[in-house]
């Protein structure tokens, strides 16, 4: 038998050898003390990059739940409403001219719940907090616009003996984001609508709370983590409230050397508190590199363009033989929320979202500068098409006193002669094209979407396409 110590090996028995990570030191085969604190270290600083990437969908909610509670006051059940470019800008990658009537509840809080959902020209949904869709409610939901109730169901809660005439749906998280928007155009119809909207506890239903429906009205509020300890206080208050899935024992498991583990409060030490901190440093500069650098080649839309793919997931996040990883973290940093509605290939249906972060040169889009995009006629749409534009470290709105954020085809647009439209982007508007553009910020760079609204064949085969924004000299 051949001797174990004579086989070739990278790690010295005794000496030192220089890595990644510094130089690692070994006696007899042991690591000595300074290699066995450094080589801690590194592991948990690796393991807590990865967590910060993995729980961004989660954190990113828990964060927004919490804005709405102490800035708006909304209790389990309320809603808020948000209708100005004032009232979006703490909204990761709002569409500048939907209004949103969005809420939070926790299902441990007030038990089994009962949405009365109203009946009309509605869009609605619930969706868990690692933001996969539970049901859609309305026209595209089980009662199909007649509206009805829905009875909702947490992991570990009984379906009530006498809930007849609901329909049913559970959530694997207890905490849930709810939300819908009026279709209709008639404001009066669409007040109606939003004030039956009714959400309560189903041991309250003979006298339930009446549902708050609270204007935004233009509060400054901020609806994503920051990249400090209260990412991670966020990430140890969902853990204790939520329950462990199967997919995520593992992610759980690398959190405990880290002082967060369910069950127990959140008080790192020293060492663990510094990991952390920089931690979320890189954990974020990480997020911005796969969201803004995408290097799928799926993400690609139309060869030699800058133009990607938005949402590269589907709704429920899974693939046939993993769970969408890199692609998750990339549209959960950049935006919130995914439905089934977001990622149909169903040409007339839903929505498709184009992100672009570069310019025709190659160079990162900067607030600084003055560029141009040509629309080609006919967009393949059925309804209408918007680009709305970002800051790159907020992912929200660009506050300008303009309070404008995009560009809208229902919008009174300047045409050319060919039906194409020519948009303009920068500190200043071009005399004569102030319809036709979108303001920057010098200093701070920007990206922007392009949103199909019921994209049309031409969109999914890619007959019709978009030329990349260019520089203006």
């Amino acid at each position: 038998m051949q001797n174990l110590t004579t086989q070739a090996q990278i790690l010295p028995t005794t000496g030192s050898i220089d890595t990644s990570i510094g130089r690692l030191a070994f006696e007899g085969g042991y690591p000595t003390f300074e290699s066995v604190v450094k080589l801690y270290d590194e592991l948990d600083f690796q393991r807590a990059v990865q967590t910060y990437l993995w729980a961004i969908p989660l954190v990113s909610f828990a964060a927004w739940q919490e804005a709405y509670e102490t800035v708006f006051g909304q209790q389990d059940g309320d809603l808020v409403l948000t209708t100005s470019f004032r009232d979006k800008l703490g909204l990761l990658t709002a569409n500048a001219t939907t209004p949103y009537v969005i809420g939070f509840l926790n299902l441990q809080r007030t038990g089994p719940l009962v949405i009365d959902y109203p009946k009309g020209q509605t869009a609605g949904g619930i969706l868990d907090f690692w933001q996969r869709p539970i049901t859609d409610m309305g026209l595209t939901g089980p009662d199909r616009g007649t509206g009805g109730k829905y009875l909702v169901i947490a992991a570990g809660q009984e379906v009530p003996q006498d809930a007849e005439g609901y329909w049913v749906v559970q959530s694997p998280t207890n905490n849930l984001f709810h939300a819908f928007r009026v279709l209709s155009t008639e404001p009066q119809e669409a007040e109606a609508l939003t004030a039956s909207y009714q959400v309560y506890s189903y041991a309250q239903r003979e006298n339930p709370r009446k549902t708050q429906i609270i204007p935004a009205a233009d509060k400054p509020w901020s609806g994503w983590p920051a990249s400090n300890m209260d990412y991670w206080r966020l990430l140890a208050k969902m853990l204790n409230e939520e329950p462990v899935h199967e997919r995520d024992r593992m992610m759980v498991a690398m959190l405990k050397p880290l002082g967060i583990e369910k069950g127990r409060p959140f008080q790192p030490d020293a060492r663990q508190q510094k990991i952390l901190e920089q931690a979320a440093i890189v954990g974020e500069a990480t997020a911005r590199c796969l969201s803004y650098a995408k290097r799928q080649p799926e993400a690609h839309i139309w060869p030699g363009t800058q133009w990607k793919n938005a949402v590269l997931l589907e709704a429920n996040q899974e693939t046939e033989n993993h769970t969408a990883l890199d692609e998750r973290i990339a549209w959960f940093y950049e935006a919130v929320t995914l439905t089934a509605g977001m990622t149909t290939k169903t040409p007339g249906m839903g929505q498709q979202y184009i992100g672009i972060q570069k310019d025709k040169d190659g160079d990162w889009l900067q607030g600084d500068n003055n560029y141009s995009l040509r629309v080609p006629p006919h967009v393949p749409v059925k309804q209408f098409w918007s680009i709305t534009l970002y800051d790159t470290e907020t992912r929200c709105f660009i506050d300008t006193p303009h309070n404008i954020a995009g560009v809208d085809s229902r919008g009174d647009l300047i045409q050319n002669a060919d039906g194409s439209i020519d948009l303009y982007f920068g500190p200043t508007a071009p005399l004569g094209q102030e319809t036709n553009w979108a303001p920057t910020v010098p200093g701070r760079g920007w990206f922007a979407y392009f949103r199909f609204y019921a994209p049309t064949e031409p969109y999914f085969d890619r007959t019709w396409s978009l030329s990349d924004i260019e520089k203006v000299i």
